[in-house]
């Protein structure tokens, strides 16, 4: 019986079926399912090791140069890719349509052209007119970058595979390019992940640092099968909404840096404008006395910033009340919900409750559950937060405060742009150890600079979420058991 020629991938998650169905079982998507023709494997190769070459394995110790960087010259995108651009590198960007790569992306080869570096821009998506219409409008018309726009892997595998080719090389986008060779539609899954492989090929081969531009599904993650995120070696989300100015550029993979770091950008007219100091624009607009807003003092990779968080609890006329967040997780307001009425003794499950970041940044650590806990209390309570407060800790189940990393780092921050006091949880009891000659100078400057900044803050330490709740009139909030029973 013959084998089938053809197979059935799903255009989502990658899953191959053998026919169609129009649901796919490892993702659940609908209508996902693509017929594509089915490429000969080759088979397992027998007699043990045959023709293969004996590697050589080296121990563990050892030195190794640093790789060599390439700025680009936008400080935020060189923090982010840990220094600058490593060559031979390949670098995924993903983001919502309109967000702002392509900005980005030709903003950065103009940079680095004016460097003296050779860049090639290719775009699959926009003619050459359309990419000199934004270049001028950005004013980038004066960069020696190379142009063009093309679909064909074969013709752009032709112009890169050159010794005397570029350093840098943007791919605009990767599921518009396509193989002759393949019978499926551009963006399909095999077209996605044959191109990204030859041309990661080819960046390690000629060393060229690799940009390639990723569609994202709705859901939020970069479109195509998931193993195109584990070859590249940065993979970069641009994040942001579309009504606001700011831009987040977050490393979730970097294989040459930190990860979860970020770099703040400004969409302007003019593109992108780096935004050095985030903290001070995330509360540029802040206004002080307003009861439900508390600012948080946050950690972003090595960059501490402070954002303000916003609450608003309003009594609910439907028997579900509603919980609507926008920047943080939902779960965890559903928690600090929770531990406020169950460890508290505060009637809010039958309020609404809106919860909101402002500035459009989404944040992912459980250190702002304290701060949450506070705008939540005060727009409860109708008491506004004093407006030089800043709050960071972590709420557990009991309604104990746990301990977060890097306080001290967070203290800096708030004592630099201007806040007197802070909310904290208690200091983690360092461990008793034999001491040594060198313990005095064991922290850096940067450690005892944040000391310092840390000493000129009055730090409040909350060990119990109790102690919080007391700082606010809950009278009009006691459960009716806890006051029947007093």
């Amino acid at each position: 019986m013959a084998k089938p020629t053809s197979q059935f991938v799903c255009q989502s998650c990658g899953a191959v079926y053998t026919k169609w169905a129009g649901r796919c079982d490892a993702c659940g998507e609908w209508n996902s399912l693509t017929e594509e023709s089915r490429s000969d494997t080759p088979k397992a190769l027998g007699g043990g090791a045959k023709g293969g070459r004996k590697l050589e394995l080296v121990g563990l110790s050892g030195t190794s140069k640093a790789p060599p960087r390439m700025p680009t010259g936008i400080s935020e995108l060189d923090r982010v890719t840990g220094g600058g651009l490593v060559p031979g590198s390949a670098l995924l960007v993903g983001g919502d349509p309109g967000i702002g790569k392509s900005t980005l992306l030709l903003q950065a080869a103009a940079a680095l052209a004016d460097t003296g570096l050779s860049i090639a821009y290719i775009s699959g998506e926009e003619a050459v007119d359309q990419v000199r219409l934004r270049a001028a409008r950005l004013g980038l018309t004066d960069s020696n970058v190379g142009l063009a726009s093309a679909t064909n892997f074969r013709d752009i595998a032709s112009t890169l595979d050159d010794p005397q080719g570029p350093q840098v090389v943007i791919i605009d986008s990767i599921q518009t390019m396509y193989m002759d060779t393949l019978d499926s539609a551009p963006g399909s899954v095999s077209q996605v992940r044959a191109c990204s492989h030859e041309l990661i090929r080819l960046a390690k081969t000629r060393g060229f640092a690799l940009f390639l531009v990723g569609h994202v599904t709705k859901e939020g993650s970069i479109a195509g099968p998931r193993v195109m995120e584990h070859m590249v070696d940065t993979v970069l989300y641009f994040e942001g909404e579309r009504g606001h100015q700011f831009r987040i550029l977050r490393a979730v993979k970097n294989r040459f840096g930190a990860t979860d770091e970020i770099g703040v950008f400004e969409m302007t007219q003019g593109g992108l404008v780096e935004v050095t100091n985030p903290s001070a624009l995330f509360l540029a607009e802040r206004r002080g006395n307003v009861s439900g807003s508390c600012v948080f003092a946050g950690m972003e990779g090595s960059r501490p910033v402070l954002v303000e968080i916003q609450a608003l609890v309003a009594a609910s006329g439907l028997g579900t009340p509603r919980r609507a967040v926008v920047g943080w997780d939902s779960g965890r307001l559903g928690m600090v919900l929770a531990v406020l009425e169950a460890r508290c003794g505060l009637a809010l499950a039958g309020n609404d409750v809106y919860l909101n970041v402002a500035g459009g940044l989404r944040i992912g650590e459980p250190a702002a559950d304290l701060a949450v806990a506070a705008a939540l209390m005060s727009s409860a309570t109708g008491t506004p937060v004093p407006a030089d407060l800043a709050v960071f800790g972590e709420i557990g189940l009991s309604g104990e405060v746990r301990p977060v990393a890097q306080a001290d780092v967070r203290l800096k921050e708030a004592a630099k742009l201007g806040f007197a006091e802070a909310l904290a949880p208690p200091r983690r009891k360092s461990r008793a150890t034999k001491p040594t000659k060198k313990a005095p100078d064991a922290a850096g400057p940067r450690e005892a600079e944040a000391a310092r900044a840390a000493d000129s803050l009055t730090v409040r330490e909350i060990g119990h979420l109790q102690d919080l709740v007391a700082l606010f009139p809950t009278e009009n909030l006691s459960r009716k058991d806890d006051a029947a029973s007093e």
